[in-house]
């Protein structure tokens, strides 16, 4: 059995937000790391990279099954936001506003595209829809994640930022790098299928150097300061959401009568929340604010917790029987596979 491989990602990021308590100064504003040029060239090279690792190829085959991708849309775009909000209102007062802020940042966020599709492998889901869903994720945040944050901030403080500033710099410093990474295949693609190792340690590198240069500024300007149980309401509540969204996106592909394959893929994709857009794209959004890191403890503290469950799932589901031939029954439910439709917690 071939050893796994130790990923240094998630201890890096919290040796990176270690660091910005302990040297806040090179990535605070006026920094020798001069984090107004560092966090742009930062976000192009990451989306640039995201490009040229894209196939569209592999988009067309899961591309006609409509039905799952409007649920896993819906659950991004919309379940996630109504859950966060009827969740903040119950919350009230015992959490922060620049938290209320980040956890809605968190659920107005896309899927994740890298542990989507890979999740959904481990556990022999429909993989083409899962690379579809979760490109099409990321495409569509690009507009829905400042409009809904827009919409927020102006629901809640009246003061909602310019929305097309703001969707203007995503265009510039996400989609641009994106569409030159995507043209760049001609030249690149071989190249690229040869170093996904390097290109994945370089991707992961720019994100832990971007959270750090996030959480600087706001250790200098003494923002944490009687947050101390921000951290535990934030462990909490990113757990009730997440078990929220995986059961009710599971109970509407049992109510659609959705394969084992196709509710995999989208109980996986529907309920994950993507870091990697996440940071680079809250450095654009809020590069004004001083609560920057505030902002993102939520999708900090969400994407190793997603990555934990939804790991272990994948490792349950994938040892489920083959499909055995029409006619021919398996234990337990008159034929039916025995991936558990009740949820995914059973």
């Amino acid at each position: 059995m071939r050893k796994k491989r130790f990923d240094w990602f998630l201890p890096g990021m919290a040796v990176a937000v270690a660091l910005a308590f302990a040297f806040p100064g090179p990535g605070a504003d006026g920094g020798w790391l001069y984090p107004e040029v560092l966090t742009k060239a930062g976000v192009a090279l990451i989306f640039f990279l995201h490009g040229v690792a894209m196939s569209f190829g592999a988009l067309k085959a899961g591309a006609f099954q409509w039905r799952l991708h409007l649920l896993v849309q819906l659950a991004t775009f919309a379940l996630f936001p109504i859950l966060g909000l009827v969740m903040m209102k119950l919350a009230g007062g015992m959490i922060s506003t620049s938290l209320h802020l980040g956890f809605f940042y968190l659920c107005a966020l896309p899927s994740t595209v890298s542990s989507s599709v890979a999740m959904t492998a481990a556990a022999r889901g429909n993989v083409p829809a899962a690379v579809f869903n979760a490109t099409l994720s990321s495409l569509i945040g690009v507009v829905a994640t400042p409009a809904l944050m827009a919409w927020y901030q102006g629901a809640t403080s009246g003061e909602g930022q310019p929305l097309g500033d703001v969707i203007l710099d995503l265009m510039i410093w996400l989609v641009l790098p994106l569409v030159v990474g995507q043209l760049s295949r001609r030249w690149l693609a071989g190249w690229a299928s040869r170093n996904k190792a390097t290109i994945n340690a370089v991707d992961k590198l720019t994100i832990l150097l971007l959270a750090y240069t996030s959480f600087c500024d706001s250790v200098v300007m003494d923002v944490w300061s009687g947050h101390g149980a921000d951290a535990a309401w934030t462990l909490v509540g990113t757990l009730i959401l997440f078990v929220l969204v995986m059961t009710l996106v599971g109970g509407a592909c049992d109510a659609l009568g959705f394969s084992t394959e196709d509710r995999i893929a989208a109980v996986f994709c529907g309920s994950k929340k993507t870091l990697a857009s996440g940071v680079p794209m809250a450095q654009i959004m809020f590069k004004d604010s001083p609560a920057l890191g505030l902002i993102l403890l939520p999708i900090m503290i969400y994407h190793p917790m997603q990555l934990l469950i939804c790991g272990m799932l994948a490792g349950r589901w994938g040892r489920r029987p083959e499909a055995r031939p029409e006619g021919e029954s398996t234990p337990g439910r008159g034929g039916e596979s025995p991936l558990c439709r009740r949820g995914p917690t059973c």
